[in-house]
């Protein structure tokens, strides 16, 4: 590791020293303690999400967070359970300080780590008794995880060829399957022919060899003949131990579908098939099927239960049990002598077209019809086929919030069988990504300003497109020795559910002072602090309803949220230009990711990462012109012209990646690294300009607000993670930080020219005063305090402070400073966290106070108010489609906003808030 320049060095108690000065306990701004104190060296206690599916996932992997100093860069790591008892456990770095210590380190554990609480202490690593490996030999990748083996394919169609347990094959030609329609004609999509595409591998890379995890990357495309499209990438995880292994799998759309027209790229079906085979007898092959919770549908295919003669209990019992029947010659012989005459049910079908109801069917094979086996509302998306000598469970996480999905089971009555999970159901109406509407006649940008003026949607012909967006999936899979028993079963089934997550407490995120040290854990000390913390349990607790009530679910709209909402339909606008989806306006993604890290709640975790995975895969392009950029908030998360930085910002992704390692998240960030060349692609302010302008790669007119945070946020966290480009990440890093600082009014002068060969600004001649109320919402004031925390650059510093300061001061302290005032500003209770900050860095009291005065008594209309009627109004039919709770005073802006502040606020200034 080279050595830094002195200025990057990290002045860990720098923020501390400066909260001292003030005399207040400034809470996460104070908790990182001196290297080498006790406090610091003692174990880290991990522990579980949730209890549900231990045992039955294959693993599971998660970040801890350390101090600056703490650890050098190969420390190894020692796991154990509460009572001592050693757990193999593989630990690799995945960032680093700039000084080269430890910031983050990722932890793998096998399935059998079942213990409620676990210690992780600097040491050696158990080994595990059942090391997972990983070789390449020939066209042939092999994976072994003691339990069983995977060949994966570097070729062809098949991504695994087979699954193996033992010298029994469980699985086998594992490929993807998608179905094409080329045509749609409204009221009647069940009409048109489709063609089918498989899978073709393309390029296939061992990531991880154990000795705990290992991690396969595969990627090609959907192939037809000579027409390839919709790009895949595909990773296979595998841990010591395990008789399971999950798979992430993430598509790109890039087909063709346009306004207006009937022809085009619709997907029909979109699934993961495996081929099954059978060894045992009809009556010895089992079917499961979840349905609602942990139910199962518990059959076999030649069923000896209900008939007219009775093989004996025993045996009834057997064949519900999942076990091998005893010889039919110990039967009732007038059940053994009739078994020819008994159906065979070979083929299974559970599909969940709607987040409100599945069905399940069956039939005796094709070309017969299909018998109603059941149905409820909402299936886990679990299943299994097998008997006593193997079988092969299978389950697709989010079943039902993306739908439409479905489980097909085909040809259980053969020798083998085939099952298909289908992201996208082909019984569902095909995926229709056209534009909502013709244009209206939009065809000039003064046009188009009029248009964003009456619905906000700004629109623009060909940009509401879905080429390049992309959705990420994941799916486990078991290959069983038998028929697992019922509770077992269950234990998978809520595995795919629910993944089993480890995790380290918020006291560790604190202590580390990570994310810019702006949360503490939740303080109910006081009447008013118990009040915020109220407020803030009530606004999660309302999202997460919300969700529920108004059905926010579906492949391309499960994780996000509305933007605002209609007080006069009792709806949120959902079909009001760029009123719809919010897309992470203003960083709900931070809100919910700070305000799990200061509480470990599970349910703010899964929520936060169900956005993570939406507002990185659907709301930003990932191949063509735009790639690296993401759409503004719209009635699709595709449809509105704004591409913008401040959508695909790094920043809404690291959380979730530093707490989980998640490989796929970090490929987002990683492509995030040149997306500065986007602004050479399209200027985000053309629209609005009044003097000419053409993209000039030496002069590239870029914002200090929404454009940069955007792109510093990529590059420091390749900077962090020692990735491929993470020397030029780190330039980028320093050179514009000091290229901002040197603006004669520092991120007050709002633009300036920017060098993509250089990577630094070009220094203005003159002031400026460029202030927008959005310029520091999108991820700015917690990436400044990261970034303060870790180099010492002063003069960015000042720049920064001064601008906390003078956001929320009065014009004529504004145009003293600057020359002119800020204009017009709005969102004053979101920016008291930068007066909080100011207070701690500087030790001014009275910037403490007036961050709690704007917090309280903002004079902006969308600001939340200490007096508003925090409480929920129940409706119903017929005010509104179904029954539930309404707080129309609530809009997604102001609750991520509010969110922050109260979070940032209470951990930097909460003991001097007002009586």
């Amino acid at each position: 590791m080279s050595r830094m320049p002195r200025r990057t060095l990290l002045k860990a108690a720098a923020a501390a020293g400066a909260a001292a000065q003030l005399g207040w306990t400034a809470g996460a701004a104070t908790a990182t303690a001196a290297p080498g104190t006790p406090e610091t060296a003692e174990p880290v206690t991990l522990t579980w999400l949730e209890s549900g599916g231990l045992g039955a996932a294959p693993g599971t992997t998660l970040g801890v967070p350390w101090p600056q100093g703490r650890h050098p860069g190969d420390q190894t790591f020692a796991l154990a359970t509460e009572d001592g008892e050693d757990v193999p456990v593989q630990t690799w770095p995945i960032g680093y300080w700039p000084d080269g210590s430890l910031k983050w380190t990722a932890h793998a554990v096998g399935p059998e780590v079942t213990a409620e609480k676990f210690t992780l202490t600097p040491g050696a690593a158990a080994a595990p008794a059942n090391k997972v490996t990983a070789v390449r030999k020939g066209g042939t990748v092999t994976v072994s995880t003691g339990v069983i083996t995977a060949k994966l394919g570097t070729g062809g169609s098949a991504l695994v060829r087979t699954v193996t347990r033992g010298s029994t094959e469980i699985a086998r030609d594992g490929r993807l399957v998608l179905l094409r329609q080329d045509e749609i004609e409204d009221g009647d999509q069940g009409a048109w022919k489709h063609e089918r595409f498989e899978s073709v591998v393309e390029e296939t890379v061992i990531e991880q060899d154990g000795p705990v995890r290992a991690v396969v990357r595969i990627d090609g495309r959907h192939r037809k003949g000579s027409r390839s499209w919709m790009p895949f990438s595909v990773r296979l995880y595998f841990y010591a131990g395990a008789d399971s292994f999950r798979m992430v799998h993430t598509v790109t759309y890039d087909g063709t579908q346009e306004p207006g027209k009937a022809s085009g790229d619709f997907v029909r079906g979109l699934g993961v098939r495996f081929t099954v085979p059978l060894r045992d007898a009809a009556y010895d092959r089992h079917i499961r099927i979840g349905g609602d919770g942990t139910g199962l549908l518990r059959e076999a295919v030649k069923g000896i239960t209900g008939l007219r003669r009775d093989p004996g209990a025993a045996v009834r019992e057997a064949q519900f049990a999942g076990k091998r029947l005893p010889d039919p010659a110990t039967w009732d012989q007038r059940v053994t002598t009739r078994l020819r005459y008994i159906p065979e049910w070979g083929d299974y079908t559970l599909s969940q077209l709607s987040a409100d109801g599945f069905t399940l069917r069956k039939r005796t094979g094709k070309g017969h019809g299909w018998i109603g086996a059941g149905g409820g509302r909402r299936a886990s998306g679990f299943g299994y086929v097998g008997g006593p000598s193997g079988g092969f469970s299978f389950g697709l996480r989010d079943f039902w919030e993306k739908h439409p999905a479905q489980l097909d089971i085909r040809g259980a009555h053969t020798d083998e069988a085939e099952v298909t999970l289908w992201l996208w159901s082909p019984e569902a109406q095909p995926m229709d990504l056209r534009f909502y509407h013709d244009g209206m006649g939009q065809d000039t940008y003064p046009e188009q300003v009029e248009g964003l003026n009456i619905t906000y949607e700004d629109y623009e012909p060909g940009f509401g497109t879905p080429y390049g967006i992309a959705r990420t999936s994941e799916l486990l899979f078991w290959a069983n020795g038998a028929t697992p028993a019922p509770e077992t079963l269950a234990r998978q089934a809520e595995a795919v559910r629910t993944p089993p997550q480890l995790a380290a407490p918020p006291r560790q995120l604190i202590k580390a002072r990570v994310f810019g040290g702006l949360f503490s854990e939740p303080d109910r000390s006081t009447a008013a602090k118990s009040r915020i913390e109220d407020h803030l349990d009530f606004l999660f607790t309302y999202y997460k309803d919300q969700v529920e009530m108004r059905r926010w679910y579906g492949f391309w709209d499960y994780g996000d949220i509305m933007h605002t909402y209609d007080p006069t339909r009792h709806q949120w606008c959902y079909d009001v230009g760029g009123y719809a989806w919010d897309n992470s306006e203003l960083s709900p993604d931070l809100w919910l990711w700070y305000a799990y890290m200061r509480s470990g709640r599970a349910d703010i975790y899964r929520f936060a990462e169900a956005m993570t995975r939406h507002t990185g895969e659907v709301d930003v392009y990932h191949l063509g012109t735009w790639a690296g950029l993401g759409t503004r908030h719209g009635v699709q998360h595709y449809a509105d012209s704004a591409k913008q930085q401040r959508i695909a910002n790094t920043t809404y992704r690291r959380m979730f990646y530093f707490l989980t390692a998640d490989e796929r998240v970090g490929d987002l960030m990683r492509a995030n690294v040149d997306s500065d060349e986007t602004f050479l692609a399209l200027d985000p302010l053309r629209k609005i300009r009044t003097e000419p302008y053409t993209p000039d790669r030496n002069a590239l007119s870029i914002g200090f607000g929404t454009d940069w945070s955007g792109l510093v946020s990529a590059w420091l966290t390749e900077w962090e993670r020692r990735g491929p480009q993470w020397e030029k990440a780190r330039d980028r890093v320093l050179s514009t930080m000091e290229t901002i600082a040197a603006q004669p009014n520092g991120f007050v002068q709002g633009t300036a020219l920017y060098d993509l060969d250089t990577g630094r600004f070009a220094v203005a001649g003159k002031p400026e005063v460029g202030v927008s109320h959005l310029s520091a919402m999108f991820g700015l004031v917690e990436l400044n305090a990261e970034l303060i925390d870790m180099i010492d650059m002063p003069a960015f510093k000042a720049a920064w402070i001064d601008y906390c300061r003078y956001y929320n001061a009065t014009k004529a302290e504004q145009a003293a400073r600057y020359g002119s005032h800020f204009g017009t500003l709005l969102l004053f209770q979101g920016h008291s966290r930068q007066d909080a900050y100011a207070a701690v860095q500087t030790g001014d009291v009275t910037l403490a106070t007036r961050a709690w005065k704007q917090f309280y008594g903002s004079a902006d209309a969308w600001d939340y108010k200490e007096g508003t009627d925090w409480s929920i109004k129940e409706i119903d039919g017929p005010t509104a489609l179904v029954q539930g709770g309404e707080a129309a005073w609530v809009s997604t802006n102001s609750t991520a906003l509010y969110g922050l502040a109260a979070i940032q606020n209470l951990a930097l200034v909460g003991d001097r808030m007002p009586s």
